[in-house]
């Protein structure tokens, strides 16, 4: 009669299956940005020092991705440039047309980019480009604060963010009052909501 295997070749034997099948990997997970806590906004001057204009955009859409293990995650905002809202219709509609925007021929501006400089889980960047008035170009958005919890009411997690970056609006195309000593400085302030999308438990 052969020798029975000692218990920790036998354990090893019922292993090897386990341990040769490869791993699972835990997917991204995917938010939807939730328009109505979202707004981009910017802040530019007026003048050269006179004064600031400020405005915001009241409708964007996009998505988030968020890989925990990995440290890393996505960024796709897309923004309706004839959304602009300064709080004066006057102001709207020159910002709306083509000294500034020229939202007929460019409707939408386009900020894609990738999470970057995680730090205790949390991105503290995004690394990316920003695509306005037809031009693209790389932007990199500071992240000064960014939480995840579960939603109280949708019963999923949403995660939220304040990100901040400054751009010369000129390398964009739209020099509109350089000559009359305006600042092309604006900086773009983003307050960002975005809910995780329902898996198949949550369906």
């Amino acid at each position: 009669m052969p020798p029975r295997p000692t218990l920790s070749l036998a354990f090893l034997l019922a292993t090897l299956p386990a341990l040769a099948a490869p791993r699972a990997e835990a997917a991204a997970t995917t938010y939807r940005i939730d328009p109505d806590h979202t707004y981009p906004s910017f802040e530019a001057d007026h003048m050269g020092g006179l004064s600031v204009w400020r405005g915001k955009f009241n409708h964007s859409r996009g998505t988030v991705t968020l890989d925990r293990a990995k440290r890393s995650g996505t960024v796709d905002v897309v923004v309706d440039m004839s959304s602009v809202d300064f709080g004066q219709d006057k102001l709207n509609a020159v910002a709306q047309g083509p000294e500034l925007f020229d939202v007929e021929k460019w409707p939408e501006a386009r900020y894609i980019g990738r999470l970057a400089g995680f730090r205790n889980g949390a991105p503290t960047r995004v690394d990316g480009s920003l695509t306005l008035h037809g031009i693209r170009h790389p932007l990199t958005l500071a992240i000064r604060s960014f939480k995840c919890m579960p939603h109280p009411l949708l019963k999923r997690e949403v995660c939220g963010a304040d990100a901040f970056a400054t751009f010369q609006r000129d390398d964009f195309g739209m020099p509109a009052g350089k000559d009359y000593g305006f600042r092309m400085g604006v900086t773009l302030r983003i307050q960002v909501e975005a809910i995780a999308e329902p898996t198949a438990g949550d369906r």
